[in-house]
């Protein structure tokens, strides 16, 4: 007993000792700070810059489900989007690229703040983190890419809806934004793996726990899905809450087996 708890002094030591030597003063926090959002808003721009190069690639893989489910929308107007005002082609475009470019500097954004938060971070804690990152920034795309093929239900929902009523004029920038949130939605939903499996690291959650609230956990997924998906179809809501409960019993399970 006595041993174990010189061992455990030892470790205690060694990690204080790797904070202090790490410590910072405060000025030196918010240049260091400084220099890390500068690189990270360099990152975005230059992907920006890269994707209004490419904007009309992107422009055309992202109205995708429009041909099939506006096309007497679409034809009235020549196949192409409607713009209502002098500068809301290109502001469109702008917005369209800030957020691809936000989605390709990620990987850069994430690195940043890595590297600002690893110092004050025992050698154990840094070893989670890395694992962390790449597998955050993984489930955010798979989120993304399901809801990309989920985002032609609601589309041809809501166009559809009223189309007896009124001719359908589908802006640009109503488009975009609908398909932004969309996307958004689902790449956030597909963190929660992450989000418990790091609880439960911590100390937070148990799987005794989760298990325990599983039905609670379930009604309010399910409820979650009916607000966090913008049309009034029938798929988006379910195909979002099967995504949802999978990955809830996924992560009970894999916190069950690494003894969380």
């Amino acid at each position: 007993m006595a041993t174990r708890n010189i061992d455990q002094d030892e470790y205690s030591i060694d990690e204080e000792e790797e904070l202090d030597d790490s410590s910072m003063s405060l000025v030196e926090h918010l240049e260091e700070l400084r220099w890390r959002i500068l690189k990270s808003l360099i990152a975005i721009v230059v992907g920006g810059i890269v994707a209004f190069i490419f904007r009309e690639p992107i422009m055309h893989f992202l109205t995708y489900p429009l041909p099939k489910t506006a096309d007497a929308a679409l034809r009235s107007v020549g196949d192409k989007l409607v713009v209502t005002g002098l500068a809301e082609g290109f502001t469109v475009f702008l917005k369209l690229s800030f957020a691809v470019g936000f989605l390709v500097a990620l990987p850069v954004i994430l690195y940043q703040v890595w590297a600002f938060i690893s110092p004050g971070l025992y050698e154990r804690e840094k070893k989670n983190a890395v694992p962390f990152i790449f597998i955050g920034i993984v489930m955010f795309i798979a989120g993304i890419a399901l809801g990309f093929v989920v985002l032609q239900y609601p589309v041809a929902w809501l166009i559809n809806f009223a189309s007896d009523s009124f001719t359908p004029l589908i802006t640009a920038d109503s488009y975009f934004t609908f398909v932004a949130f969309f996307l958004l939605a689902f790449g956030i939903v597909f963190e929660i793996p992450l989000v418990l499996t790091f609880m439960a690291r911590i100390g937070l959650v148990t799987s005794q726990t989760l298990t325990r609230r599983r039905p609670a956990a379930h009604i309010g997924m399910w409820i979650a899905a009916t607000f966090l998906t913008p049309g009034a179809d029938l798929y988006s809501p379910i195909i979002l809450g099967v995504a949802m409960s999978c990955l809830f019993e996924l992560t009970v399970i894999f916190i069950k087996i690494t003894k969380h």
